[in-house]
């Protein structure tokens, strides 16, 4: 059995047809895929198909970006740069709220996206919503710059001037974090639905700049789309934020 399977993806996946035939699609389907190879040889059981996509992959032709959704590539995952102060931050935090679920993250990341550098950066401590007011003082307390779910008064009016701003707010439930160096921080699905749903805090990467920053970022790494979609969900945006998706996805191509 395990021959059988073998030559199925060694001698029939047809690469070269099937990369022309997806070329001009960011995104498609294992229904389009079975399309193509029913056309392309003739009644192709489900059962191959599947284990043609599973070659695809691993050969790094076909890269997976969803349940059941696709792409032409070979995957590369996002991974952010930890700075220094965050790692330190993570340590501090972790020690004296060993239970808490929390996240870190840095606003500058999105700078690798985007078409104008922003100047102005927070460091985020996202926890789960019990902790964050007692996270808040804490941070006071080690003389640094914090502030709870600032509105936008409060961003305008204080934290403008201030270099090393430190912002506290809930973490949503399952959202999709990643453990870096020893440190719990964003995914890049995280970070996208982030920049659309929470207009305030991501003022400098609204409008013509969030399409530029999630154009690059579809561009250059493999970003999970139904991920996305349940992280949205999640933060009660789901339809929206499937309609951007759409948007990007017609004007990438």
């Amino acid at each position: 059995m395990r021959r059988f399977f073998k030559r199925i993806g060694m001698y029939n996946l047809d690469i070269n047809n099937l990369t022309l035939h997806f070329k001009d699609k960011n995104v498609f389907e294992t229904a389009d895929i079975f399309d193509f190879y029913h056309y392309a040889h003739h009644q192709t059981k489900p059962t191959t198909v599947n284990w043609r996509i599973h070659s695809l992959v691993q050969k790094g032709v076909l890269q997976r970006v969803g349940r059941g959704k696709y792409s032409l590539g070979k995957s590369k995952n996002y991974v952010p740069e930890i700075l220094p102060k965050q790692k330190t931050l993570y340590k501090k935090i972790r020690k004296s709220f060993p239970f808490a679920d929390i996240c870190v993250w840095h606003t500058s990341i999105f700078n690798e996206f985007m078409l104008h550098q922003a100047g102005k950066f927070y460091h985020l401590v996202e926890a789960e919503k019990d902790a964050t007011e007692a996270i808040f003082y804490f941070l006071k307390e080690n003389k640094l710059a914090a502030f709870l779910n600032p509105n936008q008064e409060i961003l305008d009016r204080y934290i403008s001037e201030i270099q090393n701003v430190f912002i506290v707010k809930s973490l949503v439930s399952e959202a999709p974090v990643q453990k870096t160096d020893n440190v719990i921080t964003v995914t890049l699905e995280k970070a996208l639905v982030d920049v659309f749903c929470d207009e305030t805090l991501f003022a400098t990467q609204q409008g013509a700049e969030m399409r530029t920053i999630f154009n690059e970022a579809l561009s250059k790494y493999t970003v999970n789309q139904s991920k996305m979609l349940r992280y949205a969900n999640r933060r009660k945006r789901k339809a929206e934020f499937e309609d951007y998706l759409n948007i990007i996805s017609n004007y990438r191509q």
